[in-house]
């Protein structure tokens, strides 16, 4: 771990390997950039310099802010309890949709206003009595080496640690990034390789390859931010396909958020998702055996709501944020009848509610 209090310009990474015409290719994700010295990957923020890969954003952030935990989508793991999210800038996809591409695509370095290294984000989750931190705003894959040992710093503290990514990560750096997550949430943007290649210029099935991993073979809690994109991903045949694989490959438990498109970047020329379209996608992942399925970026106040898979009652009542009524014990059974909920829940629902704190760390 870089233990100064200054961010390093260059900080080394491992996951890159030599070719045999001179270049070399990053590893960290299926992008597999071939660098020449002075080269940025698609990322912006990986680059060739000595002769290696590097990290340009290690130590310092783009944004810091303490919110609801449910915002990232997370429903099922200490609701109601502020995260301290934080991100840098680039991303390993290109999607054209993005709504933060000012920072997600930015080559800017100067949007990296804040001076936040691993040890400081942690003190100040601690200060602020944050039980989580969230790696978020921009893909937490590209600053890898800068989440992990923020995560470490975290750990060492009591404070969880949450990565809400892509999910688009080679096999080998995934093991490594994900032994020190304890949450996360993936960001589906639709269900076919089309789309995917088209749309985000990446690959559907690495994500669906991360999926599955972190479900067979880790202890990550795991739920799905799934955004419906008019004309796009909001074919009721897909959804039923995406929704059949889910129960299929990751279980009944796992949390799907279906979230609604609004113009951004460039893909201005599309609608807003119409709520009728994410009623019936709820209606179909419902129809398919998935327990816990929710409606996002819309006023759907009913969708929010968490249900008993055994009893059918409600036992996590939200009004956006914030929670009017929680009929769950401290490790997370239904009050009613004694069923397991599926998730992280430690003690009772925090208060938290729809509460946003900047924080600053330069002077």
């Amino acid at each position: 771990m870089h233990n100064t209090t200054t961010p390093p310009q260059y900080f080394p990474t491992k996951y890159w390997h030599k070719l045999d015409d001179d270049r070399i290719q990053c590893d960290i994700c299926p992008n597999a950039c071939k660098l020449k010295e002075g080269q940025h990957g698609i990322c912006f923020v990986r680059m060739r310099h000595d002769d290696q890969v590097v990290l340009t954003t290690y130590g310092r952030a783009s944004s810091v802010c303490i919110d609801p935990v449910e915002k990232k989508p997370l429903f099922h793991f200490l609701p109601g309890t502020p995260v301290l999210s934080f991100g840098t800038i680039g991303c390993n996809l290109s999607c054209k949709f993005c709504q933060n591409w000012d920072i997600s695509k930015s080559t800017l370095m100067e949007r990296l206003t804040e001076i936040a290294m691993p040890e400081t984000i942690a003190e100040t989750a601690k200060k602020y009595n944050c039980k989580s931190v969230a790696f978020t705003y921009n893909e937490p894959i590209t600053f890898f080496e800068y989440a992990i040992d923020t995560a470490k710093a975290c750990h060492k503290r009591g404070i969880k640690t949450i990565a809400v990514t892509n999910g688009y990560i080679c096999q080998e750096s995934a093991k490594e990034f994900f032994n020190h997550m304890d949450a996360t949430t993936i960001g589906l943007k639709g269900f076919t390789e089309d789309f995917y290649h088209r749309v985000t210029g990446a690959h559907l099935q690495p994500i669906l390859d991360t999926l599955r991993y972190l479900k067979k073979e880790t202890n990550v809690w795991v739920e799905i931010a799934y955004l419906i994109i008019p004309g796009e991903s909001d074919s009721m045949t897909e959804l039923d396909l995406a929704t059949k694989w889910f129960v299929e490959n990751l279980g009944q438990d796992i949390p799907v958020h279906f979230n609604a498109f609004y113009p951004a970047w460039k893909m201005l020329d599309k609608s807003p998702t119409p709520k009728e379209t994410l009623i019936q996608a709820r209606k179909i992942a419902k129809k398919n055996g998935l327990r816990h399925v929710y409606i996002g970026n819309v006023a759907a106040y009913e969708d929010g709501n968490t249900f008993c898979h055994n009893c059918g009652k409600c036992v996590i009542e939200r009004d956006n944020y914030i929670i009017t009524d929680y009929k769950l014990t401290d490790d997370g059974n239904c009050k009613l009848c004694n069923a397991k909920c599926a998730g992280v829940f430690r003690g009772p629902a925090g208060t938290w509610g729809t509460k946003q704190q900047p924080v600053f760390f330069s002077k």
